[in-house]
């Protein structure tokens, strides 16, 4: 490599000067003793102006170097100043085609070959880098397969030489994820910013993971070597478990002293090592995979298929084998009582829990495990160890029994009882897991370390299983609520007598509670039947569990329950006019439950747990934002539509019942005005003495109607039924007398306004002004009352120009009839007498 343009290159002559002096220093040096040198005070100044010479020398040097190279510097940069006015078009006249072909071509392919060589150079050096690495990792995984077998290793733990065999074993396997570490942390580079080196990481990865695949079996049967000399697994008696519940199971781990708890600690630090090693390339290879998805390991394995989460421990995976190759003994004695199986299960998690914290857990902190616990991780190998035990031999054959309908209500028996058995077991195992440990209660909620925490990610990998268990709860509700839906007094309405007054009555618009709906006990009891199964749902360790099974359970019971409440109003005879008391009573104590549940629904669509199932199925649904996070929602609207149609059954079949009642008061109102005339002396005074005897009939139903409802149905429903009912009386009434051509006279305008206002006092005890919700009969009753002169004058007026009668009107007070209805009620007035 040439030297810097500025630095200069010193000429021979300076050289041999500078040797020359060195050489009589040294000379100088080499035969002065420490007398020779007191006796030599000049020897400083001596030294320093030598000093001085050299460094005038090597100034005089510099100089002269740095001139000329100067000169040439300068003399290049002029060259330079000219072809750049040449491309920026500073010059007269264009470059040479020699510089354009340079600028446009040859500088461009220069720097991508210096690039490519410079990449070139980076290759080898990473490759004989790691090249040196994986062969020293390939040393370190034979050396540990040559040391002794398992048989030796047991020896070696009882030999008095095993102080001095073991740490050197152990050094060995921390010595090769020591270079692991370093290959790891090479791949990660360039995972990073070399990421198109495919076939460099592919052909590091396949050295390394047969390197793997000696050394971890090695390392974990040697650990196994050290838990037996240890004496792990410890006794388990089935008996003594059974009859004395005050037996206690020796904890070798606890036991363990002096040398052969350095060694087990020595290996327990040196597979954690190596775990945590696998656990970081694996999250590395996933990472990478998830960016290039054709990547694939040098098996041909898809490595986004590895599992980068997995928080157990080998040496707790360890210490739980051995157990469970034991403990399924005792599990087979007991399949006909399962309590057997999770109190035993339960027992040895308990009992073993000293050792746990006071042995593993220093150890995991030694091992500089962040974040991991020991406890946690020992239940969570505990609860693994009992879920594959129930999914190899009891549920496939409550399964079979199950689907082939063998015994049906003892399997729904056993399947329930085994739920229960699980639901306390979990419970209990996840306050084993926390106890002591406050802040880790934050993290259990999430997923993914509560999942696999919980004996009920059984059924994460057999939907079907779950389908069956949903399936099966469901029937059990339906067993449980049929005694209530059969006994006519769960389905009493509870009514109060209390007169309310309007401020009262606004205030009972405000409902929080089954009572303040008037809903039936019935009610209730679905209610709580519902939110049993969704408690138990939430035992499940996803959300995508959770839903499937609140779908086939609680919300199918609902759905069961919403069809029989149809059936029940369905089954109310409403024909004609013949509306019973008793048929009002089991349409309003059916809509009262409607209307409960809906707010029930309402409620728990707010609560957190539904809102998030309520978000997942819009985000797989893509349905609108209006509908985001509504789990409800599809049981909330069949809710509505049922209290509408109902709540309109009821309107009909009293505005039926009226216009039924009302045909011979109708049919006969013209003599309305006959009857009054003949009793002139009675007409005198402003008000009618009374209601026509034709209407009583029917303004007494449609007040025995609307008390009996204002006492059985809730407030909201009443409200929109009463001005339902009041609007469409409105209606009948209008259309039916004011607008029918009746002839009135100037009395019977008076009786008709009497009954129209015994009409608008029945309902006075709704509201404070009634006959705001009957506008056309008001206004109607207005026209009807006129003298004869104002009635003259307005049929005049209405009669003429055609853009003031609106406006006439509106002055009148008249704002819900048109100009032809108006003159129609005027022209219908008759002034005799």
């Amino acid at each position: 490599m040439a030297a810097p343009p500025f630095e200069p290159a010193p000429d021979a002559s300076s050289y041999t000067v500078l040797s020359r002096r060195r050489r009589r220093l040294r000379r100088f040096l080499a035969f002065a003793t420490p007398l020779d040198l007191s006796k030599l005070p000049s020897l400083t100044a001596q030294l320093d102006r030598e000093c001085r010479d050299l460094e005038g020398d090597l100034r005089c040097l510099l100089e002269d170097r740095l001139q000329s190279k100067a000169s040439k510097w300068l003399s290049r940069s002029n060259d330079a100043r000219r072809i750049l006015h040449h491309l920026g078009g500073f010059a007269p006249c264009s470059p040479p085609a020699s510089v354009r072909r340079m600028v446009e071509m040859d500088i461009p392919l220069l720097v991508k070959e210096v690039a490519r060589i410079e990449t070139v150079r980076v290759y080898a050096e990473c490759s004989l880098q790691l090249e040196a690495l994986v062969g020293d990792l390939e040393d370190a995984a034979l050396a540990i397969v040559s040391q002794a077998s398992p048989d030796n290793i047991l020896s070696n733990l009882s030999s008095v030489q095993s102080s001095t065999d073991m740490p050197g074993k152990q050094e060995k396997l921390l010595l090769a994820v020591k270079i692991m570490t370093s290959i790891e942390d090479k791949l990660a580079s360039i995972s990073c910013h070399r990421p198109q080196w495919t076939h460099l990481l592919m052909a590091v990865e396949s050295r390394v993971e047969k390197a793997l695949a000696i050394m971890k079996p090695q390392a974990i049967t040697h650990h196994r070597a050290i838990l037996v000399s240890l004496g792990w697994p410890p006794a388990l008696s089935s008996s003594k478990i059974e009859k004395d519940k005050s037996f206690e199971t020796s904890n070798p781990l606890v036991l363990m002293q002096g040398e052969k708890k350095a060694i087990y600690s020595q290996s327990f630090v040196a597979l954690c090592a190596l775990q945590q090693l696998l656990v970081r390339r694996e999250q590395r290879i996933c990472d990478f995979s998830r960016s290039r998805k054709l990547y694939r390991s040098a098996d041909g394995t898809d490595l986004h298929r590895y599992s980068c989460l997995d928080t157990s421990l080998w040496t707790i995976d360890e210490l739980v084998s051995p157990i469970a190759s034991r403990i399924e003994h005792h599990f087979h004695k007991w399949s006909d009582q399962p309590k057997f199986i999770f109190a035993l299960v339960f027992k040895i998690t308990r009992d073993f829990m000293d050792g746990v914290d006071h042995v593993l857990q220093p150890l995991v902190d030694r091992a500089r495990l962040v974040g991991s616990s020991a406890r946690e991780t020992w239940v969570k190998a505990m609860v693994k160890m009992l879920l594959d035990y129930l999914e190899r031999e009891v549920f496939p054959v409550l399964v079979i029994r199950y689907e082939v309908r063998d015994g049906f209500l003892e399997v729904n028996t056993s399947w329930l009882h085994l739920v229960d058995l699980m639901i306390t077991f979990d419970k209990r195992m996840r306050a084993l897991a926390t106890s002591g440990m406050p802040q880790m209660g934050l993290f259990l909620e999430f997923e993914g370390i509560s999942g696999s925490l919980s004996i009920f990610s059984i059924f994460r990998e057999h939907s079907d299983w779950l389908q069956i268990w949903a399936e099966i709860e469901l029937e059990d509700a339906n067993n449980k609520l049929r005694p209530e839906l059969e006994n006519e007094i769960s389905w009493l309405v509870c009514t109060c007598q209390q007169i309310l007054s309007f401020q009262e009555e606004t205030e009972s618009f405000l409902l929080s509670n089954r009572e303040d709906f008037k809903a039936p006990s019935i009610a209730d009891s679905v209610v709580k039947i519902v939110w049993h199964m969704v408690e138990r749902a939430e035992l499940l360790p996803t959300k995508p569990m959770k839903n499937q099974f609140i779908r086939s359970s609680s919300v199918a019971f609902l759905n069961d329950f919403f069809l029989f409440l149809v059936q029940r109003c369905q089954s109310v005879a409403l024909v004609d006019a013949n509306l019973e008391d008793d048929d009002m009573l089991r349409l309003a104590g059916s809509i009262n439950v409607a209307r409960y549940f809906e707010f029930v629904l309402r409620e728990w669509n707010e609560d957190i747990r539904f809102l998030e199932m309520g978000v997942a199925e819009s985000d797989y649904k893509n349905e609108d934002e209006h509908s985001l996070g509504s789990f409800f929602k599809d049981e909330i609207i069949y809710l509505v539509n049922l209290e509408t149609d109902f709540l309109e059954e009821i309107m009909s079949a009293i505005l039926l019942q009226f216009d039924t009642l009302c045909w011979d008061y109708i049919d006969n109102i013209e003599q309305l005005g006959t009857e009054q005339l003949e009793q002139q002396d009675s007409v005198l005074d402003e008000q009618c003495p009374c209601v026509s005897s034709r209407f009583v009939e029917a303004l007494d139903m449609l007040k025995d109607h609307l008390n009996i409802l204002r006492l059985t149905l809730n407030s909201i429903d009443f409200l929109d039924l009463w001005r339902s009912i009041a609007d469409g009386l409105d209606h009948f009434i209008f259309k039916s007398i004011t607008l029918s051509g009746i002839k009135l006279s100037y009395v019977g305008a008076k009786q008709y306004k009497t009954d129209m206002s015994a009409l608008f006092l029945i309902f006075s005890a709704f509201c404070a002004k009634p006959k705001a919700f009957f506008p056309r009969t008001h206004d109607s009753l207005k026209i009807l009352t006129m003298d004869q002169k104002d009635a003259a004058y307005l049929l005049n007026t209405v009669a003429g120009d055609e853009r003031r009668k609106e406006e006439i009107l509106k002055l009148r007070g008249l704002f819900h009839v048109t100009v032809n209805q108006a003159e129609k009620i005027l022209k219908s007035r008759t002034f005799k007498g």
